[in-house]
């Protein structure tokens, strides 16, 4: 049933102009100035795609973006689904999927986490080198999985080292400060207690999320290189906690969001 869902969908969306992409892009909130650089030739709403959840997070536009930036063809998520939403694991991840069907061979996430680690502050942003997946659940946890790939995946390295040593490269050579670490990604929509943010700490965590996650388990089940980038976009200090003000993480968002469209572009120029 699902690989029939998913062939629905690919065909769909090649006869629609979604054919031979390179790389596929997910935006995260408050991200959506990338879309600017793209010479866009087709765009398509998930309501309108077959099979395809809706997003319905108001700072999330919800469409499916095709062009070409930096000289290559891309698929970019402007949108993305998550658990908090009532979404599934399978649902969460199949954009992912849809993706790698149409023939993307790298994947660059993007996302906005509050910063666990002190010494990173609101508008930096986190090279991603590891995860903890605190969300209860996999997205390779259904029946057919073993129609799709290995059950059993490994993730010793589930970001690409290929593509984080050349962003890490860019981000010196264009005077970025690009910090790297863990995320953990949880489930939400609320956002964690004083003492949640403690236990973070204790574990190691450098940035915490309610994304990303799922997408990376499935990009590695489908053996698909992926790198990903957290804009850190408040500070979320236990014995220094403020209310959380939603529209101040979509300004600082959007204002440190250029630093990574000069590191996507340039890594998907050489890729």
């Amino acid at each position: 049933m699902k690989i029939k869902q998913l062939e629905e969908t690919t065909r769909f969306l090649i006869s629609k102009g979604y054919t031979k992409p390179n790389v596929g892009i997910v935006l995260g909130t408050g991200l959506h100035q990338l879309i600017n650089e793209v010479d866009i030739e087709q765009e398509i709403a998930y309501a309108d795609i077959p099979h395809f959840p809706k997003a319905t997070v108001e700072f999330h536009s919800g469409k499916l973006i095709y062009g070409t930036l930096s000289g290559k063809k891309v698929i970019i998520m402007s949108g993305r689904f998550h658990l908090y939403e009532g979404y599934s694991h399978w649902e969460v991840s199949y954009g992912v999927r849809t993706m790698e069907k149409l023939g993307i061979s790298s994947l660059l996430i993007s996302n906005a986490a509050g910063a666990i680690n002190l010494s990173f502050k609101k508008g930096d942003l986190m090279l991603i080198d590891d995860h903890l997946n605190l969300q209860g659940n996999s997205p390779l946890a259904f029946a057919e999985v073993g129609e799709f790939g290995e059950r059993f995946v490994d993730m010793l390295a589930p970001y690409s080292k290929k593509m984080n040593d050349s962003l890490k490269l860019i981000a010196k050579q264009n005077n970025i400060q690009l910090h790297e670490g863990v995320y953990a990604g949880v489930f939400g929509p609320q956002l964690e207690t004083r003492a949640e943010y403690r236990m973070l700490q204790i574990l190691e965590v450098d940035a915490v999320g309610m994304s990303t996650v799922p997408e990376v388990i499935v990009a590695n089940h489908l053996n698909l290189p992926c790198s990903a980038i957290s804009v850190l976009t408040d500070e979320c200090d236990p014995k220094n906690l403020a209310p959380v003000n939603i529209q101040e993480i979509i300004k600082i968002a959007g204002n440190a969001e250029p630093k990574m469209i000069i590191l996507f572009k340039a890594l998907i120029k050489g890729i």
